[in-house]
């Protein structure tokens, strides 16, 4: 084991730009998947006819496909329909599609919790149904959805290291880098990368035990 020339300066920035890359895809990834998923778990909500159950059979759907397979597809099959996108794009619209179906079951689970007096009280005050639920429900059930949100956003950001397949320059794929310069960089590159993925996931665990103590 090398760790003097594995931790030299150039392979450290090399690594934290990996790092960076991670993060960065994990926020776009993040906000796209809870707006999506918001919105996929409202209809599922307000029970539409026919397009809450074409929401709900979409977002069956991708909760039991691999995540492989969505990066994969993002990535060589959507080109060849013409949506050609770089890889960071293309791994960004795969995070989104498949966490914004883990999340929109997070949201509906929230919204259902909700007592249905809720709800009917908010009716009878004169709000209309998206009033009711902008005002009165969804306020009330964002504080029981923080905790299981921000566990599967840590999923998420351990989840990018699956783009590794497609290339795309994050933590991961740049510790494969540094490590195949020399065989004495593979335990301390693995030791490093462990060390940033548990700070970064073990920061958002504790913010969820926060957010649990005071809810």
């Amino acid at each position: 084991m090398d760790f003097a020339g594995a931790y030299a300066w150039p392979n450290i920035k090399y690594i934290l730009q990996g790092l960076f890359v991670t993060l960065e895809v994990s926020l776009y990834a993040i906000t796209l998947s809870f707006v999506l998923g918001s919105i996929l778990a409202s209809i599922r909500y307000s029970r539409v006819p026919g397009i809450s159950h074409a929401v709900g059979l979409w977002v069956e759907s991708i909760r039991n496909l691999p995540l492989l397979l969505i990066i994969f597809f993002a990535h060589f099959a959507l080109p060849e329909v013409g949506l050609k996108m770089n890889v960071f794009v293309s791994t960004v619209v795969a995070l989104t599609v498949f966490e914004s179906a883990m999340i929109s079951e997070i949201v509906r689970s929230g919204l259902n919790s909700i007592d249905k007096g809720q709800t009917e009280a908010g009716r009878a005050s004169g709000l209309t149904y998206l009033q009711t639920l902008w005002h009165i429900v969804l306020p009330q059930a964002l504080r029981r959805m923080v905790p299981p949100m921000i566990s599967q956003f840590i999923a998420l950001l351990k989840d990018t290291s699956l783009a590794v397949i497609v290339a795309l320059p994050e933590l991961f794929h740049n510790m494969s880098v540094v490590k195949s310069q020399n065989v004495n960089y593979t335990m301390p590159m693995f030791l490093l990368v462990a060390v940033l993925y548990f700070t970064v996931n073990f920061s958002l665990s504790q913010l969820t035990k926060r957010m649990e103590l005071k809810s």
